[in-house]
């Protein structure tokens, strides 16, 4: 399943303005609080697809009946540019375990890329429902490698994938090389144009440079 949650009206919309915005992507703190925003809006909305169980809940003046989230939830992120969408999660599912994936393109002298995973901490995913967020899916190849990646710690009882922005060739990678039947894909919005460097257009930029500043961008392999 494919929600693409700017076509609906809320408050979302201008959260993902400004994360567009040039202008307002000048104040790192700002890009990272809007991520982070968003995160929260996405959990809520996941939040009413999982498993509830009621519970006595004892108060100051009597008892309650109260439904208590059920399902055990492990929330995943791809380092460093994920880290503040992961925290909006996290601030929903304050319970939650945690993994993270170091997955980044690796630049050839060419101006090819491929992509390489260095690290991965995860607890086990198994019959647990697993939330896993990135900013931007732009060829959909980090993704892929990074659920990929998971996998070896276990089979999910349901997977949520999280994204500000996606392109249409992304989410067709994806829909084309992994079995849907048990994902959910949270877009916020879908982008039309991939350039030949695999940006997406219009977009928002490098996420992880605006949320964290700089890096080195001298080319890894010959």
């Amino acid at each position: 399943m494919i929600i693409e949650l700017g076509k609906q009206t809320s408050v979302l919309n201008q959260y993902i303005a400004e994360l567009r915005d040039a202008e307002i992507q000048k104040d790192s703190m700002r890009f990272r609080a809007n991520m982070q925003r968003f995160g929260q809006i996405v959990a809520y909305e996941i939040s009413k697809e999982l498993k509830y169980v009621e519970k006595e809940v004892i108060t100051p003046l009597g008892s309650s009946v109260c439904p208590v989230l059920a399902d055990e939830i492990v929330i995943a992120t791809i380092l460093r540019a994920g880290l503040p969408l992961h925290l909006g999660i996290l601030d929903i599912f304050d319970k939650s375990r945690n993994a993270f994936v170091s997955a980044y393109r690796r630049m050839h002298k060419s101006g090819k890329f491929d992509i390489a995973v260095e690290y991965i901490s995860s607890p086990s995913i198994t019959d647990r429902v697993l939330i896993l967020s990135d900013p931007m899916m732009a060829t959909g190849k980090s993704m892929l490698l990074t659920y990929k990646s998971l996998l070896t710690k276990g089979k999910p009882k349901h997977t949520h994938i999280v994204m500000v922005l996606a392109s249409t060739e992304g989410v067709e990678y994806l829909r084309k090389n992994v079995n849907m039947d048990n994902i959910t894909l949270w877009i916020g919005a879908i982008d039309e144009e991939l350039t030949a460097q695999a940006y997406i257009v219009p977009g928002l930029g490098d996420a992880g440079d605006l949320a964290f500043g700089g890096k080195d961008d001298r080319l890894d392999v010959e």
